[in-house]
Formats: C-alpha cells, structure tokens, sequence
C-alpha cells in the first residue's frame, strides 16, 4: 500500500477536468501522524457532515509556505487548492511463473532498480525521487524492462506518467508502454509522441500498426494508461486518476497474447536535440480514492529550525455551504441560463432603481415620469405564485401620463455581435390592453423592438427597421392575457417562436435582427402606452449561439407552481445545477414527487437536505470527484448477500466491538405535516405499551398527497417501533486484512458487509451492518478504518415468499 497524495496548484474546483494534479506524497507524514479522514454520518438518521482529511507536510524547503517566491508551487499555495487523497495497491506475486501480468507491481520508491521485476533496464534507467526514470536519449534508447515471465490473457497491466519529457528540440520523439511478444516488433500497448502531442493506442506487428487509435494527448485525461485483455478482447483504456477509466480502444485478442508469456517494457528514445527524461510510478497499481476537496489553510508551524504545514481540507460541501441563499426558482431558472440581462424587479419599496442580477453589469433600471401624476411602487404586489416575491405596481394616469423603468444599456450591449438575435422573457400582470411590456430600440431610432399587450387582448410584437414605421404582427394564441392573472412570455427571434403560458403559441413571424438596440424601456415605451398592472423577471438572452426560447419556456412552471410533483432524483439534480454542479450522482429507483421549493432565502445545502429527509435518502459528497451523490431509500432495501462489500470474521476486528440496545433511535409515536396538507399521526401500540411514548420533533416533509405523507410516517416507525440490538461502530485494521484489503476500500456510504463468528454471548453468530460513514487513519503499512454503522435488517422490506424476507412479524415492513 503506497499513499497517494495530489495538490492542483491553481486549479478551480468548479472545473474539475482541468485541473493539472501534482503528487506531494514525498512531503507527507505517512509514519508518525499519517492521514486522517473523515467521511458521512455517525447512524441513518443523522445527517452526513462535511467530510475532512488532516496530513501534515514537511515544509523543510519552504514550499508550502503561503506567498514563498521560491516555491516551486508559487503563487497557488493558498486556500481552497484542491487536493485529493488516494491509497494506491500494490499487487503481490504468487505462485510460480508464468504470472497474471496483474501481479506486476511497483511504487518505485525504494530509489534501486528492482532486479526481480525489471531485469532488462537498460540506456541508464534509474528510480529517483520514488519515480521509475527512463532517459529519453537523442539517437539511443532506454528502458525499464521486465523478464518474460507475464501473460496478458484474462489480466492487466497499468502506470502512471509522472513526469512527461519535453519536445527538446527533436524531430521525432516516443515513450511507450507495451507488451511484447516473443517476436521483435509484434507488441501491444501505447506509444506517446511529445512531438505531435499524440497518444496512440496500438496493435503492432514489425513495429507498425495502420489501424491503431490516435488520441490528442491530454497530460489531464491520459495520465494513467491500462492494457488488458478479457474475453477474447484486449482494451486499451485511460483515466485521469487511475480509478476512473475511459475505454479507447478494443481489439479482438491477436493468438500471440493468449499462447506466449510477454515482457512488459516502458522505453523512449528520441532523434536528436537534448537528453531529458520520462518518469512512470505506481505500475500495478489499483488506486482507491479516499478524499477529495479543498485545502482550508496552509498554517506553517516550527519547531527550531524544522518547519511543518498541518493540512485540513474539507470536500465539496464546504464550497456549497458557502453559496449565497437561493433565489426564487424562477429567478434560479433564469440566472442558468446567462442572459444579457435580468432584472428580477423585486427591490423593495424605498428603492427608486431596479438592477440588473445577469451578472453582465448592465446599469440599473430608473424610474422614468412621462407627462404628470401616476405612480410606480415597487414591492407593492404579489408576484408569480410560487416564487413568494414582490413586484411593482404601475399606475399611470393615462396612456401617456404616468411611470415606467428604462436604461440605456451602453455599448457593452450593443457592440458585440450585432447582427445576433434575441431571446425576451417577462411576466406580466394586467386588466388594461393597449400598453407595452417592454421595448429596446437604437439610440437613432432607426431599430426598435417591442412586446405589447393589443387591444383585443393578444400579444403584440412590434418592430421598425432604418427608421422606418413600426410593424406590428399579432401573435396567435391566448386572446385573454388582460385579465388580471399572471402570465408568462418567452419570444425568441431565433426560431421565429413566442410561448405563452410555457405553451408554444406561434412560430411564424418575421424575423428583425437586433440591429445595435441598447435603450431598454420596461412598463411603457418612450413616455407613451405606459403599463398598468405588474410586471416582473425581464430578462434579455443572446440566441447567437442557441435557441434559448425553448429552455426558457418551462420558466413558467417554476414562476407558477415551483416545480411541485416532479420527482425527487429530478430535484435533486435542478438544485445542483443551481449550484454550479454539472449532475448529481442518483441511486435507487424509488423517487417520489416533491412539493414547491420555489420560494427564495434558504441555501442549495438546506433544499437538497429538505428533499433527503423527505425522501429517506441519503446525501454526500462523491470522495473520488468534485460531485455529490444522492441514494434513494430503496438502495438499501434487503441487501443481497452475494453484493456484500466484504466479509470479517469477529477476530479480525480491533478491540471494542460492542452491542448496542437502547433507545437512542426509538420512534414509535410521530405526527407528520406537508405543505398545504393535513397534520397526521402514526403510532406503534404495542411499543408504546411496552416501552411508553418515544415521539421526536413533528415531521414535515415536502410532499405532494396526504397518503404519502402517511407512508413516510409508517416507514418510520415500523423501522423504530423496536430497534433491534445492532453494531454501531465496527473498527478494522483494513491493511492487515491481505486479498481483503481492496474490498474493504471499496465500502461507502450505505454499502453493507458482515460480521461473522460473533462470540457466543452474541444474539446471533453473524450480523450484516450498512456503512453510514467513516473515520480512517492511513500510515505506511497500516490503515485503520472505524466505520459507523446500522443493522441491516432496519431497511428490509417484505417480498413475497421470501425466506428471509416474508417472516411474520419480523420481516413483513411493507416498502415505502
């Protein structure tokens, strides 16, 4: 077991694939303090915490010294660089050769040439620094080179660039990895070119492959290179972190692999220009992530002349718990989308502007008097339903006497890519027709654009081109718009399409380009048709690029009803996105509806963590990338013993093992609530007569019927009427546990093993646990993992003519 341990100086964690990974395992305290971390939650109904890593770092050089010109990592040791820890694998051999060329293994940090493994290195291959180095020798070659003593068939084979040789002034110039058959030149593997910047996937014979795959070399995505073969196919694949693997290219098996032992060669060679080197490590390697996030501080600390940096870095909810409240979904809506500008309209009474929030820094909406009298008050009015905003009230005195907002929106609005189309959205409320919604037009006059309510109720676009009189085209669809309710309007001139209501209405207009259109004027235009009513969330897109009408349009729903009754993995990967994250992780099938969360003012963390509890999932950060997953309860339903993460006889654990039954989970009397619905109560008699009333706080949860709040509550108490005595923390020296070792790696959030053998003052021989999260320490040959866990049996539920499943009165919990 080697620790792998990577900083990504100047990298951002909003954008994870780019970020350029620089392995520090040198400078880690892996035999004194080692790595800690922390991960999960510490039983199933506890919420999972922020999951932290502590290591400490010799600081001997300075060169985790914040602001220190003279790191080598200057000017990004600072907070929020991202790290990321791993255990890397290593293989043992066994048995006699021919080996599986899996057993192949190496961390190269013993600084000598291994002459059991690499007996042919040549051209003054070398370990340095814990790397395998292989000099890239202009009109010579270099290898490490195993004996033949390794099949392919049915096994593997991967490494690790670790440092990539430069161009050097060389007209041609190779690195490559193969596998090499008993005739010279017939090899499979890959071959990179720093001259071309090519990764090349190969088949060869006589050292020619004509239908090998070229990748465009990515020193982010190609950094670990697989060979392998498996039913009768070999795959050559590529990861960014040795876990994670994209597959390339898969060719039938030539006959040479499965009939011939192979050796495994890493050569370079170059045709003049400088002498550098290639560098491989951790060759065999199976990698298991275990954190992933960002560094808090870098804290120098001395003791005489010795200097270390004790590290804490915490994982992706660290960067969502820092994220402003959201808005209202409908404004949430809109800001994903980028537009030009936004102008939510929701400033409160004593403002007399309006501002932009698209992020452009487009100035502010004023307020604009036209003839005398009529009002404009701001935050006088109920806004789209379920956003729970406000919105101004326009009140004129006349067509043309009155109030509305207008800006001119500068040449940062105008100049750029004139000739695109726009998108508009707004909502509008009124009882009045023939007034305007909004308008832009030239500072000239000789292009304007306009979106109006018509006298027969209609909307109306109107536009007039080099000066000339304005056009104006009625828009099929609703005839009703002035009546008072809300609406909401998407126009894209795009695709010529105007949605009304969320309902695509007409997609046949004349199309007018933008033409150089900067002064905006919303709730009248240019002092005339000035509107009476509300109006609200103004937003201008550019559809250069793409049409935005269509992504637009469900706008509606977000204003009208929050998006209540979509289901719960479809929530959850809206708020992500609200949050900047491209996607949540979703386990299970089972996803009920969710009620609104359209309202603004609460943080993404507390409306995903809404939608858990409503749920009975689980929420966490991913520990192997920038990501967040998210479990519905069915994951958990009656585990199947053959997917068990592992097992553990009772002998293996470390001291401490106890049996916990008390009533620290005990629910037997609840009442629930939903928004909108009735208040509910469910209970467990015979628990109450046996052990009184054990009722927590009420339950209030986010759903969309008064029968789905009642199955939440069962689901509940039918789990803790009567907990059963259950294993709450299991703690296992995982390194000293040998072919075991990478199963108990792969145990995560809601994986469940058992624990068999249990001393005969046990209730039972065996118990299978669900994993709810972790505490590990990790040193050099030594890892300590404490897990915290549940009893299994809590999220069984009843199958029919199950042996185990359908036992009455034990196991005949209904699924929720």
């Amino acid at each position: 077991m080697t620790l792998l341990v990577e900083a990504g100086w100047g990298g951002r964690v909003q954008y994870p694939s780019t970020i350029t990974w620089t392995d520090i395992s040198q400078f880690v305290d892996g035999v004194v303090n080692g790595i800690q971390v922390s991960r999960g939650a510490s039983d199933e109904l506890s919420e999972t915490q922020p999951g932290t890593a502590t290591l400490h770092l010799d600081n001997a050089d300075g060169r985790f010294t914040p602001g220190n010109a003279a790191s080598p990592y200057y000017p990004f040791v600072r907070r929020n660089a991202p790290i990321r820890v791993s255990v890397a694998v290593m293989p043992t051999r066994t048995g006699s050769a021919p080996y599986p060329l899996a057993m192949l293994g190496d961390d190269f940090d013993d600084n000598r040439i291994d002459q059991t493994l690499w007996p042919n290195s040549y051209g003054g291959a070398s370990e340095v620094g814990g790397k395998a180095r292989v000099p890239v020798i202009p009109g010579g070659f270099a290898a490490y080179q195993s004996a033949r003593q390794w099949t392919l068939t049915g096994s593997r084979f991967c490494v690790k660039f670790a440092t990539l040789p430069a161009i050097g002034g060389s007209s041609a110039a190779a690195v490559s990895v193969m596998a090499n058959s008993t005739t010279a030149g017939t090899r499979i593997g890959f071959t990179y070119d720093p001259i071309a910047g090519t990764l090349r996937c190969v088949s060869e014979v006589g050292y020619f492959d004509g239908a090998g795959t070229t990748l465009t070399f990515s020193p982010i995505d190609h950094m670990w290179l697989r060979i392998s073969e498996s039913g009768g196919n070999v795959f050559w694949e590529t990861s960014p972190d040795g876990f994670a693997w994209t597959l390339q290219r898969t060719l039938a098996t030539p006959a040479w692999v499965t009939s011939q032992s192979v050796i495994v060669e890493m050569t370079a060679n170059r045709t003049g220009g400088v002498q550098d080197y290639v560098e491989f490590d951790l060759a065999g390697a199976q990698i298991r992530p275990r954190f992933w996030g960002t560094v808090n501080e870098f804290p120098v600390d001395w003791e005489g002349l010795n200097s270390t940096v004790t590290v804490t870095a915490t994982d992706l909810f660290k960067q969502l718990n820092r994220l402003p409240a959201l808005r209202s979904m409908a404004a949430e809506e809109i800001i994903e989308l980028t537009p030009m500008v936004y102008y939510p309209l929701t400033e409160d009474s004593t403002s007399t502007t309006a501002g932009d929030i698209g992020g452009n820094g487009a100035p502010s909406l004023a307020i604009t008097q036209a003839g005398a009298g009529g009002t404009l008050a701001l935050s006088s009015a109920d806004g789209p339903p379920a956003t729970s905003e406000q919105a101004p009230v326009f009140t004129p005195s006349t067509a043309t006497a009155g109030k509305w907002l207008s800006v001119d929106l500068g040449p940062q609005f105008e100049d750029p890519a004139m000739f695109q189309y726009l998108c508009f959205e707004a909502w509008f409320k009124t009882t009045t027709t023939g007034r305007c919604i909004v308008g832009v037009h030239s500072t000239d006059l000789q292009s304007q654009h306009l979106l109006s309510i018509g006298a027969g109720g209609n909307l109306q676009i109107e536009w007039g081109v080099d000066g000339g009189a304005i056009t104006t085209e009625t828009v099929s669809g609703p005839t009703t718009l002035a009546d008072g309710n809300w609406h909401h309007v998407v126009y894209d001139q795009r695709e010529v399409q105007i949605w009304i209501d969320g309902v695509l209405v007409d997609s046949s207009l004349a199309v007018p380009r933008r033409w150089g259109q900067r002064m905006l004027h919303v709730g009248g235009y240019r002092g005339t048709r000035l509107w009476n009513g509300s109006i609200g969330h103004v937003a201008i897109y550019s559809t250069l690029d793409y049409s935005v009408g269509s992504l637009a349009a469900p706008h509606y729903t977000a204003g009208m009803t929050g998006y209540a009754g979509e289901d719960a993995d479809v929530r959850m990967q809206r708020l992500a996105r609200y949050a900047g994250l491209p996607s949540v992780t979703i386990g299970g099938t089972t996803h009920d509806p969710i009620a609104s969360q359209g309202p603004g003012g609460s943080q993404v963390v507390a409306r995903m963590r809404e939608v858990e509890s409503t749920e009975s999932g689980h929420l966490f950060a991913e520990r192997d990338y920038y990501g967040l997953a998210y479990q519905s309860r069915d994951v958990r339903y009656n585990p199947d013993p053959a997917s068990e993460t592992f097992t553990i006889n009772y002998a293996d654990l470390e001291p401490g093992i106890s049996l916990a039954d008390d009533d620290q989970k005990m629910v037997n009397s609840i009442e629930a609530t939903r928004p909108g619905g009735a208040t509910q109560r469910v209970s467990a008699p015979s628990s109450i007569a046996a052990f009184g009333k054990y009722e927590p706080q009420p339950l209030s949860i986010l759903k969309t019927s008064d029968n789905s709040v009642l199955d939440a509550a069962y689901w509940l108490v039918s789990r803790y009427a009567n907990p059963g005595p259950e294993l709450r923390e299991v703690v296992i020296d995982a390194y000293s546990m040998g072919s075991s070792y990478i199963n108990i790696l792969d145990a995560d959030i809601s994986s469940y093993f058992t624990v068999f053998t249990l001393p005969s003052q046990a209730p039972v021989s065996n118990l299978r646990v669900t994993v709810e999260g972790y505490t590990e320490t990790i040193k050099e040959k030594s890892h300590v993992i404490a897990f915290h866990t549940s009893a299994s049996l809590t999220d069984s539920v009843w199958a029919l003519d199950d042996s185990v499943y359908s036992v009455l009165d034990s196991t005949t919990r209904l699924a929720y």
